[in-house]
């Protein structure tokens, strides 16, 4: 089998399971598939599934700092939301890409993923971008739901290309015929 084809069928098998799971225990699809393209957009090896957790983990620590300056710092009240929620991405995104001087931190790439996924989760969701919701220690945190959300993901990617792998090994019996 060529490695499109085995990596195809990988894909799409996990993919389906991944999505059953996901939708059952009220993890976010979407961040999982995100995460998962980061995988391999990040090599897709094993170093690659640590820069994806890690940076995607960063990248929505920074989304819910920002999301809690936002709600919570009264200088919104001297200017317009969309002005201060501007200054506040700014600086947090600013942030985020000077952080790339660590080398745990340096895939920009998979902090803006990250970052992007835990505001799409808090302006898509009535009612997520509460200072409740964002202190909670539960799911309804954006914070932890965009995390585990997408390291599950990292790690379907992860068992997607071994998978793949596997299918475009040939057993013993093929290459000897």
């Amino acid at each position: 089998m060529s490695s499109l084809v085995a990596l195809s069928v990988s894909i799409g098998v996990l993919g389906g399971i991944a999505t059953i799971l996901y939708l059952n225990v009220g993890l976010l699809i979407w961040a999982g598939f995100l995460a998962w393209a980061c995988y391999f957009h990040a090599g897709g090896n094993d170093a690659a599934l640590k820069t994806t957790i890690v940076c995607n983990t960063f990248g929505s620590l920074c989304a819910w700092v920002a999301a809690v300056v936002i709600i919570s710092v009264p200088m919104a009240d001297s200017l317009t939301l969309p002005v201060w929620a501007g200054i506040v991405v700014g600086v947090t995104v600013m942030v985020m890409c000077l952080a790339a001087h660590l080398p745990a931190l340096s895939a920009i790439p998979a902090s803006v993923y990250g970052y992007a996924s835990t505001f799409a989760y808090l302006l898509q969701t009535p009612n997520a971008l509460t200072a409740d919701k964002l202190m909670s220690a539960s799911m309804a945190n954006a914070f932890l739901l965009v995390v585990v959300s997408m390291a599950l993901g990292a790690v379907f990617g992860m068992a997607s290309g071994k998978l793949a792998g596997v299918l475009t090994a040939k057993s013993p019996a093929v290459a000897r015929a």
